[in-house]
């Protein structure tokens, strides 16, 4: 995983598995269509508990649809399309493309790829390398520029929410190969005019993914949540091997939020193998404690997500999300649950027994995922 490599910077993965998404998600714009397109099928998860199951489709169905007619009638049939249908029919193309690949487990591409998904932290490597490969061919966005900063972010590679000012200083580059010259152009509507269907169905990308605030998992985007301070490209790496950390769980951070405050009730300051303070002492070095510490406690503060699942992972600790109605980062796309641990704030008590009782062999299983 792009985000938990310990050799290079964390940042690329978040808009590298964020745009391949949007070829599934654009459609000729009609809303029923839309909403019916996310709520039926998304190539990634295959059912809600069960990875391991290929969904119905019948490509020769798909495949014997208007656009794959005779060349002699489907050259009469586009002269006389909009330019939005023949959009329609070119993301029609990316997602049999990306179909084909689940059912036949398989991957296509025109050119020798630096990448290729592999792995169990992905719920279908094959339909997330052929998205991406789709997305390389023929995906455009149009980007509409903020006005005066700083409208919407603090700029790229700033402050807390650095990942979101990356990710739009990339949209908005002269040299992003996405970016469209005209708005017909886009595999997205004109937004520029009012429309309240149209808003209805806007895809949301965001890092604080919360349900309970009209977070929709099957239609939004959840977006990693990254921490750099002002001019510098990240923590060094100060990672330990699994044998080597001697710390059980670590968390270090004030009580805001009603999880973070259960849980300095509890641990703050009580015990040496799950340590958990507000404010570490001076002489004690943060991701130091992180690269010696098997598991990194990720509590929700104020908001559901945090940028210490980022950190954890660069760090090789396992995260421990703790939260209530948060949606995971690109949780449609990896399967959290090979490279972090899930504790319900109920059981805030019991994370040291929860901890301990995990078997080694699945810790180094888990570990191993943190830098996949």
């Amino acid at each position: 995983m792009g985000i938990s490599s310990r050799h290079s910077s964390y940042l690329l993965l978040p808009a590298f598995l964020l745009l391949p998404l949007v070829i599934l998600c654009s459609s000729s714009f009609n809303s029923n269509h839309f909403t019916q397109l996310f709520t039926s099928f998304s190539p990634f998860s295959l059912g809600e508990t069960n990875h391991t199951t290929t969904p119905h489709f019948s490509l020769d169905a798909f495949l014997s649809t208007s656009m794959y007619k005779s060349s002699k009638q489907k050259t009469a049939i586009i002269k006389n399309k909009s330019n939005s249908e023949r959009i329609e029919e070119d993301l029609a193309r990316a997602r049999a493309a990306i179909l084909k690949a689940v059912q036949l487990q398989n991957f296509t591409s025109e050119k020798e790829e630096i990448f290729v998904p592999r792995g169990p932290i992905y719920r279908n490597a094959y339909a997330f390398y052929q998205s991406h490969t789709e997305m390389i061919k023929r995906f455009k966005v149009w980007t509409y520029r903020e006005g005066e900063l700083p409208l919407v972010h603090n700029g790229p590679l700033n402050n807390i929410y650095a990942i979101e000012g990356q990710f739009i200083d990339e949209m908005e580059s002269k040299n992003n190969p996405f970016r469209a010259c005209h708005p017909d152009e886009a595999h997205a509507p004109e937004v520029s005019h009012a429309n309240p269907e149209l808003f209805k169905h806007f895809i949301r990308v965001l890092c604080n993914a919360n349900t309970s605030e009209g977070f929709r998992p099957k239609i939004d985007v959840s977006l990693p949540e990254i921490y750099l301070p002002f001019g510098k490209l990240g923590p060094p790496n100060l990672s330990q091997g699994p044998y080597d950390r001697s710390v059980l769980a670590f968390f270090a951070g004030s009580a805001h939020g009603y999880i973070r405050k259960i849980l300095h009730d509890y641990w703050k300051d009580k015990d040496s193998e799950v340590q958990v303070h507000a404010r570490l002492p001076k002489d004690i070095n943060y991701t130091k404690m992180m690269g010696q510490s098997k598991f990194c406690l990720c509590p929700s503060g104020f908001e559901v997500a945090s940028p210490r699942e980022v950190e954890a992972i660069y760090a090789g600790c396992i995260p421990v999300i703790i939260s209530d109605n948060y949606t995971l980062p690109f949780s449609d796309v990896l399967d959290w649950s090979q490279f972090s641990v899930q504790i319900p704030v109920r059981k805030i008590p019991e994370i040291k027994t929860i901890l301990q009782v995990i078997p080694n062999s699945k810790y180094l299983k888990v570990y191993a995922g943190t830098s996949s």
